[in-house]
């Protein structure tokens, strides 16, 4: 008897261990970084959303990080280092600063870790003389996106507009393309002139304020191209202050709700729609396929689609 209660309390004893092994514990789901540029734009946490409904499917143990300002690289290139320490499988990241995040990286392909790159490009030259190689880029192409701007403010227009334009952070490819697709679009109509270009830093306050000492110095600036949508909110704003609302045109970029409420309300025309939620799924989708030992495409487009009122 002594033997057969032994028996029982044992076996009572060793069944949760059997059913936790039955079980696997989120630690022994693949880990996968997601390091962004910032949390404090909707854009990223759009990005953020997708890529951890994509993990919650997969099964991925999804750690992510981002500096305070996009503009911080330094701090951005500390994330990653930091991540390294943790066991991280892959590293998806979208780059605050195409050249200086290479350093970085390097630290990532000698510890074996497969890079994707998301949304920005790294510096072509940079990532080859340092011998970065990622799997993958998923993005929109951003130089596109430029045009796309730059022909809606040609039709819009009639041809004719005295421009003003908002650029992100100087030699970022994400704004240093969408400038150019811009540039390149608008240069077919004779009729219409860029009166200044300058940084914003892709930042609501220095939207505001740039645009306003823009328009101070150039009173006949009737058109607007702020490359993301936060410095073209900001420019609104400055169109508010100077009186001018209804009577400068203003296209933005990334198409974020409160730029849909905008056009909606008539004080912005129109913004180029890129799909961050998109972005964020496909990269742990792709982080999954690295770790399956499939090799993916050089590159992942996401759509675009330009925005106006309905």
């Amino acid at each position: 008897m002594r033997k057969l209660i032994l028996f029982v309390v044992l076996s009572s004893a060793l069944a949760p261990v059997s059913c936790n092994r039955a079980a696997p514990a989120a630690d022994d789901k693949p880990k996968v970084a997601l390091v962004l540029k910032t949390l404090n734009h909707p854009f990223f946490v759009d990005m953020r959303r997708g890529a951890q409904e994509a993990a919650d499917r997969l099964g991925v143990n999804l750690q992510v990080q981002a500096a305070e300002r996009e503009s911080d690289v330094d701090k951005q290139m500390q994330i990653v280092e930091n991540m390294l320490q943790t066991g991280i499988k892959v590293l998806a990241i979208t780059p605050s600063g195409s050249r200086e995040i290479v350093s970085a990286l390097v630290k990532a392909k000698n510890a074996g870790v497969p890079i994707v790159i998301v949304d920005t490009r790294l510096d072509a030259k940079a990532a080859s003389d340092a011998g970065v190689v990622a799997q993958t880029f998923i993005g929109s192409d951003n130089y596109e996106g430029g045009k796309l701007a730059g022909e809606y403010t040609v039709t819009a227009t009639g041809g004719k507009a005295k421009v003003g334009i908002l650029e992100g952070i100087p030699g970022h490819e994400t704004g240093d393309s969408r400038l150019r697709g811009y540039r390149d679009a608008v240069a077919k109509a004779p009729g219409i002139t860029i009166v200044a270009s300058q940084p914003a830093n892709w930042e609501r306050d220095q939207g505001f304020n740039v645009f306003q000492n823009m328009l101070q110095a150039h009173p006949d600036i009737d058109t607007v191209f702020a490359a993301s949508d936060l410095m073209a909110l900001g420019a609104i704003e400055a169109i508010a202050a100077a009186g001018k609302t209804g009577k400068i045109r203003v296209v933005g970029f990334d198409a974020l709700d409160d730029a849909k409420k905008a056009i909606e309300a008539g004080t912005m025309a129109a913004s180029v729609a890129q799909f961050p939620y998109e972005m964020g799924k496909a990269a742990v989708e792709s982080a999954v396929k690295i770790l399956a030992g499939e090799k993916l495409p050089a590159d992942i487009m996401v759509r675009l689609e330009m925005v106006t009122k309905r």
